[in-house]
């Protein structure tokens, strides 16, 4: 039985033949509005980010506040998107002796990268971050300077969910007349009962656009490791539909990652 966004008696897994076989474990993140501390899981919440680590700028000069507008002169500090702690999500396989995830990003508009703001991981010990003491003075930007659609807001709090995702974009195309089949006999859309589209941990991309995944410089595919969406009370407009996935190479030792921005 899928118990995901859309919950359903039925069990797609065993009703369209083939199926089952992709299944795939993710953690819907369902972000709700709340007072998120630096120990909590979150989306555009405080981070644990060590004192003595300097906060992140960007510095690409050709950033842009919109898609007609020059950026601000100079570097811009970035701003926190999520943070995960192993306890919460364990079902993300964290790199050895790290047990926090967290994701910046620059939410200007950046003409080399897609037109997107531009994100980055940061592995953590959670021991060794409290060690070092907090980082409390976060630089914020003054008001107007960053784009809008891109900022996490408001701070929310996360109730990790494991559900069970399939592909759709990503689907075998041997598959879809089953998959037509299932649709008619039972009325219900197969991406709609089968496939997360929110933010999540793990699973598949959501695609919206054909699947682009990165590969990395050893030509290994990465896997999706986390989806970032404007759904789910985060103000964020990410064109029509889809987010920003971001990808992992476990394969490689240094853990190379990327992103791809999806939308309409």
């Amino acid at each position: 039985m899928i118990q995901g966004p859309h919950r359903t008696p039925l069990d797609v897994g065993e009703l369209i033949p083939g199926l089952a076989a992709l299944a795939m474990r993710t953690t819907m993140l369902s972000p709700k509005p709340g007072a998120p501390g630096v120990g909590d899981s979150s989306i555009g919440g405080p981070l644990l980010w060590p004192a003595d680590e300097p906060w992140p700028y960007c510095e690409q000069s050709g950033h842009r506040t919109s898609y007609d507008d020059e950026s601000p002169a100079g570097a811009v500090p970035v701003v926190p998107v999520v943070q995960l702690f192993a306890r919460d999500v364990p079902e993300l396989r964290f790199p050895e002796g790290k047990d926090v995830l967290q994701v910046v990003w620059c939410p200007l508009i950046h003409p080399e990268e897609s037109y997107v703001a531009l994100p980055a991981l940061h592995w953590r010990d959670e021991a060794e971050a409290r060690a070092a003491g907090v980082l409390r003075d976060v630089p914020e930007p003054p008001g107007g300077e960053y784009e809008l659609d891109f900022m996490p807001r408001p701070a929310c709090t996360l109730t990790p969910t494991v559900v069970v995702d399939y592909p759709d974009k990503d689907l075998p195309g041997e598959l879809l007349p089953h998959v037509v089949e299932f649709e008619e006999k039972y009325g219900a859309f197969y991406n709609e009962v089968a496939c997360v589209s929110q933010n999540k941990a793990g699973g598949y991309p959501a695609w919206t656009q054909p699947p682009d995944w990165p590969s990395c410089d050893e030509g290994h595919q990465m896997e999706h490791l986390l989806s970032v969406t404007g759904e789910e009370h985060l103000d964020m407009v990410m064109g029509d539909a889809g987010g920003i996935y971001l990808f992992l190479c476990r394969k490689c030792p240094e853990l190379p990652s990327a992103y791809r921005y999806d939308c309409h």
